[in-house]
């Protein structure tokens, strides 16, 4: 009975799959493709003590990481802060590392956890006790909950378009599923980077995992990747019980968000595949009915760059995202936007996560412009512009998501849905052997 059920939705959504492709896949072919744009260099104009590359990150329920750079060996790693512009009740002493990669010398790298903090607050704070105030707003304590999400940012007037479009309307956290900086053993472009995207990361928890661009690997000289990544962009996830920081885990408000690493060992007996296992195994759907996962190598990809380079680890891995009931995949590497049905093992199944590829930040290398055609029916749109996108969760049951084009000097909103989070859905979890459903109840997701 419960297959039969669950034979019927899937039949059901196929056939409002097939109306919904057309209505939604062609896309607005009188606006033209902008070419990619130069990269823009950075410079620091403060003294070698002054806090720069300034950026805020979540740790845990109610702390915060603060991560910036000062030239001066000697900086305090010091934080001081509070909910009154100027007036510091509260500090923060961390730790601090750098790294040397052939004849470039990173400055001082700091790490502040502060906290316990309010969520929904405004806190002012000052990096080594000294330089400029700057000042974030921690998540809200309930719901709705507002995330964008970029992709393949780097540092270009690509980037700096979309980066004014995304502060031009508030959010709660930016995530960012892999290729930061585009620095490519570049080294001085991760500090160009880190202080192009202070004005915005410094407000807001950014929230990243690593993509091809950050590797950086050069044989038998640098043979260990990701040493500039890990260094700059400590993210918690020794506080989810990983081993790395290319994998992790975070709850806020509702939402569970798991980061994975497509550019380390994902087959079923690696560290990475059993971390994960153990991390959906945890997930308490009554607590956090929202689950969204980001990699960077997308699974599903109807654009012609970059085919089948997330197949094994989509073989790897699906499994364990569809058993779980993940809502969300996002993914970046191709640059350019596509929003799929929900699938599982490439055919249309209501019960699977909706994969959404935005590798469409602001890159240096330009836009992926060609898609294979006929378009699969598993496609419900995709475009090649820069962009960013917002998923807002409204409630335990019911997100909405938007996709933003930078259409040229202005954001524009060219693909929206509703999504339903799959803790809802009796009809899924009832096909789950020895599993309840949960407790939230709603219409089915068609």
């Amino acid at each position: 009975m419960e297959k039969s059920l669950h034979a019927l939705i899937t039949s059901v959504f196929f056939l409002l799959l097939q109306f919904t492709s057309q209505c939604y896949a062609s896309k607005d072919e009188s606006y033209s493709r902008p070419p990619a744009r130069n990269i823009i260099f950075t410079d620091h104009h403060g003294s070698e003590p002054e806090a720069q590359q300034v950026h805020v990150s979540l740790v845990g329920r109610d702390h915060m990481r603060v991560t910036w750079i000062t030239d001066d060996k000697h900086a305090p790693s010091t934080v001081e802060y509070g909910k009154q512009p100027g007036t510091y009740n509260a500090m923060a002493t961390g730790d601090h590392t750098s790294y040397r990669y052939f004849f470039y010398s990173s400055g001082k790298i700091h790490h502040v956890k502060i906290g316990p903090l309010e969520p929904g607050t405004t806190y002012y704070y000052r990096c080594g006790g000294s330089g400029p105030e700057l000042s974030f707003k921690t998540p809200p304590a309930t719901l709705p909950l507002e995330f964008v999400v970029i992709g393949d940012l780097g540092q270009t007037g690509w980037t700096n378009s979309t980066l004014a479009h995304i502060n031009s309307r508030d959010y709660d956290v930016l995530l960012l599923p892999g290729d930061l900086s585009y620095a490519d053993t570049n080294q001085p472009l991760w500090d160009s980077f880190g202080r192009l995207v202070e004005k915005y990361a410094s407000q807001r928890p950014w929230m990243v995992t690593e993509g091809n661009h950050e590797t950086e690997i050069f044989p038998i000289i640098q043979p260990h990747g990701f040493k500039a990544y890990n260094a700059r962009w400590l993210m918690p996830y020794e506080e989810s019980n990983s081993s790395s920081n290319l994998y992790y885990s975070f709850n806020v408000v509702g939402t569970h968000v798991i980061m994975l690493g497509s550019y380390t060992d994902f087959d079923e007996h690696s560290q990475q595949y059993k971390w994960l296992e153990a991390d959906l195994g945890s997930v308490d759907r009554k607590k956090t009915p929202w689950v969204i996962v980001l990699l960077h190598a997308p699974w599903y990809n109807t654009n012609n760059a970059h085919q089948g380079e997330g197949e094994s680890m989509r073989k790897a891995m699906e499994e364990l995202l569809y058993e779980a009931r993940v809502d969300v995949v996002f993914a970046g590497h191709v640059h350019a936007y596509e929003r799929f049905t929900r699938i599982y093992d490439n055919k249309v199944d209501p019960c699977g996560p909706v994969y959404i590829t935005i590798g469409d930040g602001g890159n240096r290398e330009g836009l992926a412009l060609t898609f294979k055609n006929p378009a699969s029916p598993l496609s419900l749109y995709r475009e090649a512009s820069f962009g960013h996108g917002r998923l807002r969760i409204m409630d335990e049951t019911r997100a909405h998501w938007s996709w933003h084009r930078n259409n040229d000097s202005n954001s524009f909103s060219a693909d929206e849905v509703w999504l339903d989070s799959l803790s809802t859905s009796t009809a899924c979890w009832a096909i789950e052997d020895g599993k309840e459903p949960p407790k939230f109840i709603a219409n089915d997701e068609l």
